[in-house]
């Protein structure tokens, strides 16, 4: 069981290395790039917006409450709005990504799989990845870094709206204290989360779909292994990445 889990994530890695370079080789699939791209986004908008309200409400109204108590109050708009940017935003973006797109970008693939189609594209001399999963990655990669930031505005407003309404802050207090602790770096590492995970989400999608077992039940298999594999990812990447970013970035006054 452990040989066979090793060399699964041999595997996958494998993939994420072959994709890496295909994305350099010609032809690009510019066509299958903008059709994949404005799918994901099409699944992914709506509901990133929508789930994005109540986190950044969540997100003000404890830290509102935290620094109440803790008598910091004039702190909380930065603190609401770094919790939401560094890390809310990213996870929600990607957790949607691979749940609606990494899903069905899964099934496509293993469909096809399933069909002999890719078998069928290689004895013609046509890489299945080059031509079906390079889009798909770039696809999920650049959706994940643009819906990032419309994630994070949005959670912001949501919190902004709620601390300002709801726990009787002041407008001026919730954005000094947001200028006061935010920098740039806390915004590059947001997209940069972003562009990782949306990255992972692809691969991960794309190395079930391209390893389904078991005809069509394996299909319905593989998207719900994609899905929880990826989730488990992004979260040990997320930790990763955070602690990273905090050892080399010092704070802001600090």
């Amino acid at each position: 069981m452990i040989t066979g889990a090793l060399r699964q994530t041999g595997r996958l890695f494998a993939l994420a290395v072959e994709v890496g370079r295909a994305m350099f080789r010609r032809p690009f699939q510019f066509r299958e790039f903008i059709e994949q791209f404005w799918f994901v986004a099409g699944v992914t908008i709506l509901p990133a917006a929508l789930v994005s309200i109540p986190f950044g409400a969540v997100i003000a109204l404890q830290v509102g409450s935290l620094t109440r108590q803790l008598g910091a109050q004039s702190f909380t708009g930065g603190a609401s709005v770094l919790a939401v940017v560094q890390q809310a935003s990213p996870l929600i973006v990607a957790l949607l990504i691979a749940g609606a797109g990494g899903s069905a970008i899964c099934a496509d693939l293993g469909s096809r799989k399933i069909r002999e189609e890719l078998e069928a594209m290689e004895v013609m001399g046509v890489s299945p990845v080059q031509r079906l999963v390079v889009p798909r990655v770039l696809a999920t990669m650049g959706v994940a870094v643009l819906l990032n930031g419309l994630v994070s505005v949005v959670g912001t407003l949501g919190g902004y709206f709620f601390n300002v309404i709801l726990q009787d802050g002041t407008p001026a207090a919730y954005l000094s204290s947001f200028s006061s602790l935010a920098q740039p770096a806390d915004l590059y590492i947001s997209e940069l989360k972003a562009l990782v995970f949306g990255f992972i989400a692809g691969i991960v999608a794309a190395f079930r779909g391209l390893n389904p077992r078991g005809g069509p039940k394996g299909v319905g298999d593989a998207v719900n292994q994609s899905v929880v594999i990826t989730f488990l990812l992004l979260f040990f990447v997320n930790m990763v990445m955070t602690v990273l970013y905090l050892r080399i970035v010092p704070p802001k006054g600090g």
